[in-house]
């Protein structure tokens, strides 16, 4: 068994990665002189990074990528990339109350800051939305690290190789293989004849997404019905709905701000769950290709059931808030938003709530857990298992059940007329398989490293935690819920969670394959 991989090549483009990420903490920076808060922890932070990137870029001038260069390059990537984000956060709380920052008290209280920090950041660049903030308010946090802590989910949302690809030359020439390794989904689809084309058309209308949604938001505010969704409020929730990430800058979430703003939440939240490439097809006037994609009615269809199912849990009293509707039409209203609200934020791993529901009865718990299963579609922003595989899975158990009582006849798996290919088959099952044993082991290690350390976590809870990690999707239930915290979690628990945050943003397989040998016959 031998590895044979040319890590300088690959740890060569991470810098060029690393160097060009620092441009991105101009944004904060910004913020910082405007509000002349923590200006100087994101003027050393850019620096710091630059000459990080700049020094790994040197170690291999011609870079040449094979396979397992390219696995290594989106791996290691999207890792510093966290890495890298940990610096704002351990700058800033340096004396300061913040929960994530630096701490030189003792050498664990030193160890405990950086694991902190790195929740943190990878929570942000995976777009899963867990926090350990604790508190979120401007009297602890300053409005540019909390824009930092929002951007990054931007940032992560449509994939950070894939921008790179779409402005760097030498990402282009693997951009095919970077790309199929970072994209979401077990298929990359290929929109125009040059893969840098290809990263260019996704990352433009995310971006359009983006910017027609902030417009709205600030609209709102102008027009008078959403008074605190200030142009700060309308970028910071710009830049984590369309990436399903869900950080706010309020401690609320989208609690904090009126109905007409929770329902211009949900049709983005909707939007950021569909495979982007269908909007491609859109924009060239081919609206059956969306309307006949059978992921996307597979999708819409799943968040109208699951919706309905629990307004109707809601209604009947699964939510003790919704009482304070008063009438039975403003109940109604109220179970409606909730439920749609709710669905559509976790059914795509977005993570926003309108309320703490984690305070909702055992069957809207049901109803929720259920919906964080299902994940959202290939080619989109959204995390979990992704609708896609759910379908070609079914698809397979009923072929096999199909050609067991009938062993001679050939039934090949078809998605919208066309034959599924074996390959891609044997590749969901395998993603599946690993997605449940790591889901599995690791809500049992959640469960008993709490016990170990006295941290009182029911198993409902463990099993919310790690599908919240691994599925990208942010809050969990009980004391983990959208108004609560991953604080009081022990260093082995944060750790083997960040883990979980980052092979669930690139899907298991490509960090996984680090590890396997190859055979060599030379």
């Amino acid at each position: 068994m031998t590895w044979r991989v040319d890590y300088t090549a690959s740890v060569s483009l991470v810098g060029t990665v690393v160097k060009y990420l620092a441009l991105t903490m101009l944004v904060p920076l910004v913020v910082a002189v405007v509000y002349m808060e923590d200006i100087w922890v994101f003027a050393v932070s850019l620096i710091v990074t630059v000459v990080v990137g700049v020094a790994l870029e040197r170690l291999d001038p011609d870079p040449d990528l094979g396979p397992r260069e390219a696995l290594l390059l989106v791996s290691l990537g999207w890792f510093a990339a966290a890495v890298v984000g940990t610096v704002p956060y351990l700058l800033a709380g340096y004396g300061t109350p913040s929960t994530v920052g630096l701490s030189l008290a003792s050498p664990s209280a030193f160890a405990t800051s950086i694991i902190n920090a790195l929740f943190e950041s990878m929570s942000g660049f995976t777009t899963t939305g867990s926090t350990l903030l604790g508190e979120i308010s401007f009297e602890r946090h300053s409005h540019a690290l909390l824009m930092w802590r929002q951007l990054t989910q931007w940032l992560g949302g449509m994939g950070i190789i894939v921008l790179m690809i779409a402005i760097l030359p030498e990402l282009a020439v693997n951009g095919a293989q970077l790309m199929e390794s970072e994209a979401p989904g077990p298929e990359l689809t290929k929109l125009t004849p040059r893969i840098a084309e290809t990263a260019r058309a996704l990352w433009l209308i995310y971006f359009g997404f983006t910017l027609v949604y902030i417009v709205l938001l600030y609209a709102l505010h102008r027009a008078g019905m959403a008074p605190n969704m200030d142009l700060y409020n309308a970028i910071a929730h710009g830049f984590t709905t369309l990436p399903t990430g869900g950080f706010s800058p309020q401690a609320d979430s989208i609690a904090a701000f009126s109905a007409a703003v929770q329902w211009l939440v949900i049709p983005f939240m909707a939007v950021a769950g569909v495979n982007f490439a269908l909007f491609w097809h859109v924009l060239k006037g081919e609206v059956r290709t969306m309307t006949g994609d059978p992921e996307f009615r597979t999708y819409a269809g799943a968040i109208a059931v699951v919706t309905a199912l629990l307004a109707v849990v809601l209604f009947r009293g699964g939510s003790p808030p919704l009482e304070l509707g008063g009438t039975t039409k403003g109940v109604t209203e109220n179970a409606l938003r909730q439920a749609t609200f709710q669905v559509v934020s976790l059914l795509n791993s977005t993570g926003y709530a309108t309320a703490d529901f984690a305070q909702w009865d055992d069957h809207a718990k049901m109803v929720l857990l259920f919906a964080m299963f299902i994940g959202g579609s290939a080619g989109s922003t959204g995390g979990g298992v992704k609708i896609v595989r759910w379908i070609v899975a079914f698809k397979t158990v009923r072929r096999e059940l199909y050609t067991s009582a009938n062993p001679d006849v050939v039934r090949p798996v078809r998605l919208g007329g066309y034959v599924v290919d074996e390959d891609a088959i044997r590749g969901i099952m395998v993603f599946s398989l690993l997605y449940i044993l790591l889901f599995g082991f690791s809500a049992v290690f959640i469960s008993l490293d709490s016990a170990r350390i006295g941290y009182q976590l029911t198993a409902f809870e463990a099993v919310s935690a790690s599908l919240a990690t691994i599925g990208n999707i942010g809050p969990g239930f009980g004391s983990l819920g959208p108004f609560g915290s991953f604080l009081e979690f022990s260093n082995a628990s944060k750790l083997l969670m960040i883990f979980l945050m980052w092979v669930g943003r690139l899907e298991i397989i490509p960090v996984l394959a680090l590890f396997v040998g190859r055979l060599d016959s030379d």
